[in-house]
């Protein structure tokens, strides 16, 4: 409830402070020239530009995840007490997990501006932070591709399910809750898992 109360601050300051453009947002965000070699005005440079950028962030995530800094976020995750009992000052670790998760949060944003030229206030609402949850329950919560086949298939259904226009919510949400019935552990989770059973 405090996130979600923060999110709407936030919102509601985007809205009011003159350099966010208000209700218009930042429109014309400008490509320019990456190092002053890679023109990115053209679609397939900033296509490759953003597929670069985002295997980097996922390697980037899937290091942290598997190094000993990771095995003590997990560590609080599963029980800070013991954690706290082991030594480590998880007040530091939760910091830097949040640090790492708002450049995260940041460097997405900003390649979202560059690919639509434009900021708008969708992208500070708080449904934004509802979409995210969304896709990280569909595709697999604690699993490092989870989000990643989370996020194909939500946007995948707002643009496919488009044609429907007021409806698109409630079939985005009955397909949300056949997945939290069917698939606990979400669509990645479960085929691990079965994959596990195989083996």
């Amino acid at each position: 409830m405090i996130t979600l109360a923060l999110a709407q601050m936030m919102y509601f300051f985007a809205l009011q402070a003159k350099f966010t453009g208000g209700e218009d947002g930042i429109q014309g965000v400008p490509r320019g020239r990456l190092f002053g070699l890679f023109d990115l005005s053209h679609e397939m440079t900033m296509y490759v530009f953003v597929l670069v950028v985002f295997l980097a962030a996922f390697i980037l995530i899937y290091r942290i995840i598997n190094s000993p800094f990771g095995e003590v976020l997990k560590a609080i995750r599963e029980n800070e007490q013991r954690t706290i009992s082991l030594g480590y000052k998880t007040e530091r670790y939760k910091l830097l997990a949040f640090v790492l998760s708002a450049t995260l949060a940041g460097l997405a944003g900003a390649m979202n501006s560059l690919v639509f030229q434009l900021a708008s206030l969708t992208d500070v609402h708080w449904t934004m932070s509802g979409d995210v949850l969304l896709m990280t329950l569909l595709g697999g919560l604690g699993t490092v591709f989870g989000p990643v086949v989370g996020a194909f298939i939500v946007v995948a259904m707002q643009n496919y399910l488009a044609p429907f226009g007021q409806w698109v919510l409630v079939i985005q949400g009955v397909i949300f809750v056949v997945c939290v019935l069917l698939f606990r552990r979400g669509i990645v989770g479960e085929l691990a898992r079965l994959a596990r059973v195989q083996l």
